[in-house]
């Protein structure tokens, strides 16, 4: 009878034994499963506002109407001001084999924008098909009269000449390398010659976070191409994961502080390019399409441009090829050599 007790007592400590075994798995995988169950995906949030041309977030709509300057490229001119602050730039051959700059300003407001050059009718047009209002200095009489007559809402430096409030002449630099836009008082201007000074710009297309790494091309960390004998570079910073620009070996900074350039996207297009006159003017087709590339994000890809409703942006396989948000560059360069002429290191 005592083994009977016996044997009963040895069987009820074994049981109690094993539960107390399995209560810490069964605990630990409880707390497993709840832990599972609460790990929550943060959610992405798109900003409400955007600037067109940029990509970037803003509080609000963002109205202000985009103005584009004339910017000089002539050796002489460098460093210019502002360029660090313009949302896209373009740069296109005037005469010779010197470039000038339409610089797009719309989310930022530098100081002084310069030094200015004069009018062409291709940066105009341009200008128009992005409802900017075009800021120069100086036009031969053939395209003052075109703008006068209603090529794009305008205003001419020759005008305002050093006049302290729209222009004003730098002394540490000679004309017609000197003339600088006070930024501030376009749109007083602008007001008074009845010009709309906001407007509903139509964005460019943008790459969302979460599609940078969908991004496909080769790996390219820089990459030159010709204006007549002058090279145009654009290194890749992996840190900041923007380019920088350079004219040979000289950096493309501001003047008065040595803010670098850095972008976001640079875009190369080839396009027929004609001397149309003997002072050397050209007409650069915008319209046609044709070859090009695009660098973003250390990655070169090759596909075409195309002008779709006055913009000029990058296409693949019929679609558009959306920009990483921040500035851009956009080289328009000859077909001879055009992209044939660009040259890679990776």
């Amino acid at each position: 009878m005592k083994k009977k007790y016996l044997l009963v007592f040895i069987l009820l400590i074994l049981f109690i034994a094993g539960c107390s075994n399995d209560e810490p798995e069964k605990v630990s995988q409880d707390l497993a499963e709840k832990e599972v169950e609460e790990v929550v995906e943060p959610e992405v949030i798109e900003p409400e506002f955007i600037y067109p041309l940029t990509g970037e977030a803003t509080d609000t709509a963002s109205l202000n109407r985009i103005i584009g300057v004339m910017v000089n490229n002539h050796p002489a001119a460098r460093p210019q001001s502002g360029l660090s602050q313009a949302d896209i730039v373009f740069e296109i051959l005037a005469e010779g084999q010197t470039t000038r700059f339409l610089a797009m300003f719309q989310s930022e407001a530098p100081e002084l924008v310069g030094p200015v050059r004069s009018a062409r009718p291709y940066y105009f047009n341009l200008a128009n098909d992005f409802d900017a209002l075009y800021v120069y200095h100086g036009a031969a009489n053939f395209i003052e009269d075109m703008l006068r007559a209603g090529a794009a809402d305008h205003l001419n430096g020759a005008y305002y000449d050093n006049d302290g409030h729209l222009f004003k002449r730098e002394s540490f630099r000679k004309a017609p390398h000197n003339s600088y836009l006070i930024f501030d008082s376009v749109t007083e201007v602008a007001q008074g010659k009845e010009y709309e000074i906001e407007a509903e710009h139509r964005p460019f297309t943008f790459l969302t976070e979460e599609e940078f790494g969908e991004l496909t091309g080769e790996a390219v960390s820089e990459l030159s191409l010709k204006y007549g004998q002058e090279d145009v570079t654009y290194r890749y910073d992996e840190v900041n994961e923007t380019y920088s620009r350079f004219n040979g070996e000289e950096q493309t900074i501001e003047l008065n502080d040595q803010t670098p350039i850095e972008l976001s996207n640079v875009f190369i297009i080839e396009t027929p390019h004609q001397v149309v006159d003997d002072a050397g003017r050209r007409e650069v087709d915008l319209v046609s399409g044709g070859n090009a590339y695009l660098l973003q994000k250390g990655l070169i890809q090759r596909l075409e441009w195309q002008n779709i409703d006055g913009y000029l942006l990058p296409v693949k396989d019929g679609e558009v090829v959306p920009f990483v948000p921040g500035k851009t560059w956009v080289n328009v360069i000859p077909t001879t050599p055009g992209l044939a002429g660009v040259t890679e290191t990776e």
